[in-house]
């Protein structure tokens, strides 16, 4: 599933259209990813507008267009952003493409789990504002990090880490780096975590995120070979600092991988 950085780095497939009419709209309106939203709507604002501006936040992008219209995207698990020729035709999975002169702005999702979704006026769309602050942003303070764990106290790390309403963007692999970076098990209970540990924490989120965006947006390249990233799926992975094979289970509901020398064994995770 696209994380934090993967999303940013497909939002850029549609910069080049920035500043182009859009000249047609061709949209799937009776699939999955069309669920809640008006397409006639859709089409009847983008057709002629101006593709003017576009952003990321966490796994969500949202793209602005003259006459007050938005488009907002959510990847889902295997949604991508294309740029294709003029004359391109949507196929099976391709459920929104955005016609302009020189080129086609498509949306595919072979699985169906992303989403469309459309709004007209001069504000953003509350669904848009309402969204909880960027990890990268000065927003995402120590306290509010520390509220949000004792709200999730019984919860393992894991499973706080993917919750987009407190960590917006983190997915599989981005939580377990965040964890071992922080050097916490990802079983261990959000209200058990203390004071130093929670700047460790602080610290990590910031880190990865910033430098996923840094090295993982501009090319879709791979995080370099001291991130736990790059031997985490490996059959024989070791942690990168120590050597030690990592431990894997699943934790949080997801496939979880950690070092038990850095984060601690299972059966000390103070749960």
């Amino acid at each position: 599933m696209p994380e934090l950085a993967e999303v940013e780095f497909f939002r850029r497939k549609w910069t080049t259209g920035h500043g182009q009419t859009v000249l047609r709209v061709d949209l799937h309106a009776d699939k999955r990813p069309s669920r809640g939203t008006d397409t006639a709507a859709l089409r009847r604002y983008l057709e002629g507008s101006r593709l003017t501006d576009s952003t990321t936040h966490g796994k969500q992008m949202l793209f602005r267009f003259s006459g007050d219209a938005w488009l907002g995207l959510h990847l889902g698990m295997t949604g991508e952003l294309r740029l294709e020729p003029a004359d391109f035709r949507a196929g099976r999975h391709d459920h929104l493409v955005l016609q302009q002169k020189q080129h086609s702005l498509v949306f595919s999702d072979p699985r169906q789990f992303g989403r469309i979704r459309f709004h007209q006026g001069t504000e953003p769309p509350v669904w848009w504002r309402d969204l909880p602050p960027p990890l990268t942003s000065t927003a995402f303070k120590v306290p509010r990090l520390r509220d949000y764990l004792r709200r999730h106290a019984r919860a393992p790390l894991k499973a706080v880490l993917l919750a987009q309403d407190g960590f917006p963007g983190v997915g599989n692999w981005m939580a377990d780096e965040i964890l071992w970076r922080a050097r916490l098990h990802p079983a261990r209970r959000a209200g058990r975590v203390g004071e130093e540990e929670l700047m460790r924490l602080w610290r990590a989120v910031r880190f990865v995120c910033r430098g996923a965006l840094r090295i993982v947006a501009p090319n879709y390249a791979d995080p370099p070979a001291s991130w736990l990233f790059r031997h985490r799926w490996e059959a024989q992975g070791r942690c990168p600092k120590h050597r030690v094979l990592l431990e894997r289970a699943t934790i949080g509901g997801r496939t979880t991988a950690w070092c038990a020398r850095c984060q601690g064994p299972r059966n000390n995770t103070g749960a």
